[in-house]
């Protein structure tokens, strides 16, 4: 039986799934958090932590139709400008709730488009934030970089402010496609953004491309993959397109008849792989990629490999904060996600409290269970000693947890002698499924993201 005909037997190419980014998914968040308990629980942080932070600028000159995330449309600075105001308030909440001596990790700037705020709002949002929380030792200050949406002067801002990793989405170079799916962006317009940044000293460049795009065929993705490469990003994202137009409204403008079959993304998935191994990158995880010095590949082979909203990451802060609307935070002792839509957000703020909406609280088993599942989606295997060691889980336990998914994935998992549930190089593309079969939570009517 080949590799696919095994893939296609266990489900791969029908099965919705989550990407878990996080466990719970959000699919499953409550009002049952709220700003009070959430402001418990930063004042439980302890003084000097590190903690990582991330600000969501929700705004885009224009609305790519392939887009899922929390964004709006606008031509003018004006509403930008009032919403940085309400996230140096936001931040200010913050450090009121918070220990002293809190120093960052990481600061990421995500959207939306954060580099259609003008230079100075760019210096004056960085310096607030720095200014009330030091960056620790090692940390990352990294930006979403729309090459459409960067100039000279922008970039300046950013270099002075201390950015040492850009991120850039590309998502394909093919004419065809970006017009099918409202992303105008050419190769030169690309590089010239890639060029600005290492012209400036910034340390790292990361990409994102998509596979399973509407009249994206073999060729045409590796044509896309071929002129990435030649731009030398330090780590990709190839993340497999979500096509969700009952979540994602903008996304009726695709035709679903010119996407992909579950078969097809699995080839065009492979024909990405491929030349990014053979180019030299580190295979990070089921969808990213990295050159070998990077903090990715680095953190993989010490086992110390991270999984959150973002995707992977190095970072070991116990604590994400984030900032903005619809933004998600995750503490020891839950998730919390603001307020989605940005009026709700801002008045909130402006009465002085947080505009938390919802969210999940951990309990004793939701902290195994998303340890196993990191485990699976960063390394491929659940280390028995390690949930034996921090979470009392027995070879009794782990037996009763893992025999059901052997069962039923077959040569596809293996059991290792000391009790650890392991998955084959194989079996990768099936990693979401089998993460799943440990996730105690009913996905029923909930809509995900296919499989593959």
């Amino acid at each position: 039986m080949t590799q696919e005909s095994q893939l296609s037997r266990l489900g791969l190419f029908d099965a919705r799934v989550p990407r878990y980014t996080s466990y719970p998914p959000a699919t499953q968040f409550k009002p049952a958090v709220g700003p009070d308990e959430v402001a418990v629980w930063q004042a439980a942080i302890p003084a000097g932590s590190a903690i990582s932070l991330y600000m969501h600028v929700p705004f885009c000159r224009r609305l790519c139709w392939f887009c899922a995330c929390r964004t709006q449309g606008t031509q003018s600075d004006d509403p930008v400008r009032a919403y940085a105001d309400v996230l140096l308030a936001e931040l200010e909440l913050l450090k009121a709730n918070l220990a002293p001596g809190i120093r960052l990790s990481r600061l990421h700037w995500g959207g939306g488009t954060p580099t259609l705020m003008p230079p100075d709002m760019m210096r004056r949002l960085a310096g607030a934030v720095f200014a009330a929380f030091p960056l620790a030792e090692g940390a990352e200050f990294s930006v979403e970089i729309d090459p459409n949406e960067i100039d000279d002067a922008r970039m300046d801002a950013l270099a002075e402010a201390g950015l040492t990793r850009a991120s850039i989405g590309v998502q394909d170079f093919d004419p065809e496609i970006q017009k099918t799916i409202g992303r105008d962006q050419s190769f030169e317009i690309t590089a010239r953004a890639v060029e600005m940044i290492r012209a400036r000293g910034v340390a790292s460049v990361n990409a994102d491309i998509l596979f399973g795009l509407p009249h994206q065929d073999g060729p045409r993705i590796a044509d896309s993959v071929q002129k990435l490469l030649a731009l030398s990003p330090d780590r990709v994202a190839l993340y497999g397109y979500a096509h969700v137009p009952w979540m994602a409204k903008r996304q009726v403008m695709i035709p679903s008849e010119a996407l992909p079959s579950p078969e097809a993304r699995l080839h065009l998935f492979n024909t990405a792989r491929k030349l990014f191994l053979a180019d030299g990158y580190a295979e990070i995880g089921i969808d990213h990629f990295a050159r070998p010095d990077d903090g990715l590949a680095t953190a993989q082979k010490a086992a110390r490999l991270k999984r959150n909203f973002q995707g992977y990451t190095e970072d070991q802060a116990e604590v994400l904060v984030g900032l903005g609307a619809s933004s998600i935070s995750r503490y020891p002792q839950g998730f919390a996600q603001n307020a989605p839509a940005t009026g709700a957000h801002t008045k909130a703020i402006r009465e002085g409290r947080l505009s938390v909406t919802r969210g999940h609280v951990f309990s004793a088993e939701d902290q195994w269970r998303a340890r196993m599942i990191e485990a699976l989606m960063c390394d491929f295997r659940i280390d028995a000693a390690e949930m034996g060691a921090r979470f009392g889980l027995g070879s009794e336990a782990l037996t009763q947890l893992f025999a059901p998914i052997a069962a039923h994935f077959g040569s596809m998992v293996r059991i290792a002698p000391d009790g650890s549930l392991e998955i084959p190089l194989q079996a990768r593309p099936l990693t979401r499924m089998i993460a799943h079969r440990l996730d105690a939570y009913d996905m029923a009517a909930t809509g995900h993201s296919t499989a593959i």
